[in-house]
Order: C-alpha cells, then sequence, then structure tokens
C-alpha cells in the first residue's frame, strides 16, 4: 500500500508542476484576472507620498520641456524628455519642493505609467492603436510644475501597428 500512495504524491507533485509550466508558457492568466491590453494604471498606488494634483510656481527661470519619440521595435519605443531650466533629481523624491529640480511623470493616454528620473525612458509591451503620451514635470514633493497656474507638460501622438 505504500508504494500507491508514494507514487500518488510523485505524480500529483510534478503534475502540478507540469501544468503550471504548460499555462505560463501558453499565456493563461494564472493571477485569477485579465488584465487585457490596458496599460496598468500606477496612480491608484501609494508612491510615497505628495499630492501629485496639487501645482507649484516653478520659480524663475520657468522649466520648459519637449518631447521626442524614437522608434524600438514593434511595440516599444524610446522618450526622450528634453529640458531646460531643470534638473532630474532622484534623490531628492518626496523631499521638499527646491526650484528647477524633480522628476517627470508620465502618462499614457492619461493613465500614469511611471515616473522618470533621467531624460530617457523606455516605453516598452506597448498596445496596439493611436496613443496620447504625456508628460509632466513635478517637483521633489510630486506637486505638478506650474507657470502661472498653467502646468508645465508636454503631449504627443504616438501609432503602435
Amino acid at each position: 500500500m505504500a508504494k500507491p500512495i508514494a507514487f500518488l504524491g510523485i505524480g500529483l507533485f510534478f503534475g502540478t508542476g507540469l501544468g503550471f509550466l504548460v499555462a505560463a508558457t501558453s499565456g493563461v492568466q494564472l493571477e485569477g484576472h485579465d488584465h487585457g491590453t490596458a496599460t496598468h494604471d500606477h496612480s491608484a498606488h501609494d508612491h510615497g507620498g505628495g499630492d501629485h494634483a496639487k501645482q507649484i510656481e516653478a520659480g524663475l527661470p520657468a522649466p520648459k520641456l519637449t518631447l521626442t519619440i524614437h522608434p524600438d521595435g514593434p511595440q516599444s519605443r524610446n522618450l526622450h524628455i528634453d529640458v531646460e531650466n531643470f534638473a532630474f533629481d532622484p534623490k531628492g523624491v518626496n523631499g521638499p519642493h527646491v526650484p528647477g529640480h524633480g522628476h517627470a511623470h508620465i502618462y499614457i493616454n492619461d493613465i500614469k505609467i511611471t515616473r522618470a528620473y533621467s531624460p530617457w525612458m523606455q516605453l516598452s509591451a506597448l498596445p496596439k492603436g493611436e496613443h496620447v503620451l504625456r508628460v509632466t514635470l513635478n517637483a521633489n514633493d510630486h506637486s505638478q510644475l506650474a507657470v502661472d497656474g498653467t502646468p508645465i507638460e508636454a503631449t504627443t501622438s504616438l501609432s503602435i501597428e
């Protein structure tokens, strides 16, 4: 009787592992829910404080922002965030506002996907279709930088075929 129980245990162990391996390699969602093709909304998570909706005057000289998209594969793009009068400051994140310092928030179709602490970002696994890319300049405390109440941001369109 001991052998059949041992074989049953071995079969269950290897069968379960093989089942998970087959499911994972075939694209089955093991989390129990469908992520679909939409970009994950990171704005719902706590990323270390700060009021993302609050604006703060940038100070002088006012930062300037332009965006350039470079191809990087069928569903990936490299984003260049060109700034003037602004320094990316990853060490200052979650700290007090320092004029001319901070980071950028990157949105695709009005969903925040990440922060940028340098001028180059790779946007990978973009779903096929038309997208609106928006980048905002933010202070160390995550407030959006503004000039006379107008947010400092840039928007561009991109198409993934």
